[in-house]
């Protein structure tokens, strides 16, 4: 299958890596790949992992439309107020016949549901395992292991930043040290406030529940407070307690709602939602037929990320 890349950062490039490795067993061809900065690149026989770029395209459109490909998989940063544009981006795609996968969960968070059924009417496919826990299966485990399920709620702790500053500040360090260090890690947003005061795992909570609950909000109706107002000071306290602090995301199915909220929560150091450090990250469904269950992802990192997408891309040519 022929695959057209919108965006071609770390993830992208880490894609095309994997694309390589694997193409004996699996023969997809990146074609296309377009980008703000660098331009634009085709090669219907397939391009390498790092391709010469022209000129950019006037339009997304006319990208596509010279692409040819068959599938196209949106990777743009992410915008936390609305997701464009990465969603006119996947309604171009798919108004070109082109199935579409994302790591951007700004399109789930803010359109899944439009975009959900403008994928259905056209016989087409739009995937995301890569928008919440980097490669680990969660929207295809729900999809594809959990049949008659419904999921009544879940918490999930998403946010590495946080995990890396509230460890530095139960180590007496400041808030500002805390976001040096998850810089110097590389996973802090370019503004930290956007991990700081919780619109990451808004995000990421709103993408899950519009998906496995139907829930239909945005980020914006999350109920949201973030980390922004623990000190050491306060963190020394708790820990003198025996408990400790993680910022969790919690959906609870209620009558006639999907309820929403991220808190930075004191909970006993042996609660599983505590287990978390670094870049590692936690979801526990909870069931109607299975009652609780969970996965999790040790310290993942790009190339777990773009085994999500490739998870997403074989599992919509087996589809096909």
């Amino acid at each position: 299958m022929r695959v057209a890349i919108i965006g071609y950062g770390n993830v992208g490039r880490a894609f095309a890596r994997l694309l390589e490795q694997k193409r004996s067993a699996y023969p997809f061809r990146i074609v296309a790949v377009h980008t703000a900065r660098h331009g634009s690149a085709y090669d219907l026989k397939g391009l390498p992992a790092e391709p010469a770029f022209g000129p950019a395209a006037p339009s997304i459109d006319e990208f596509l439309a010279t692409a040819r490909a068959e599938i196209a998989i949106e990777l743009t940063p992410l915008n936390p107020e609305s997701g464009e544009p990465a969603i006119t981006h996947i309604r171009t795609a798919l108004a070109r016949g082109m199935h579409v996968i994302t790591a951007n969960k700004g399109p789930v968070a803010f359109a899944y549901a439009a975009l959900h059924e403008e994928a259905r009417r056209a016989g087409l496919e739009f995937r995301y395992e890569a928008t919440t826990m980097d490669g680990t299966p969660v929207y295809n485990l729900v999809r594809n292991n959990l049949p008659g399920v419904k999921i009544e709620g879940f918490a999930g702790v998403f946010n590495s930043t946080t995990k890396v500053i509230l460890a530095a500040m139960s180590r007496g360090l400041t808030l500002d040290e805390g976001i040096a260090e998850a810089r110097a890690l590389g996973i802090a947003e370019a503004d930290p406030v956007f991990d700081i005061d919780g619109w990451d795992s808004a995000c990421k909570a709103a993408a899950l529940a519009n998906v496995i609950m139907d829930a239909r909000v945005t980020p914006q109706q999350v109920d949201r407070r973030g980390i922004g107002k623990l000190t050491p000071e306060k963190l020394a306290e708790i820990q003198a307690t025996g408990k400790t602090v993680a910022l969790v995301a919690r959906a609870k199915r209620t009558a006639g709602a999907v309820k929403l909220r991220v808190r930075a929560e004191v909970l006993d150091k042996d609660d599983i939602l505590a287990s978390m450090r670094g870049t590692s990250n936690l979801l526990v469904l909870e069931t109607d037929l299975m009652g609780k269950l969970g996965v999790f992802t040790l310290k993942p990192g790009l190339e777990q990320t773009a085994y999500g997408l490739f998870s997403d891309l074989v599992d919509i040519a087996r589809s096909l």
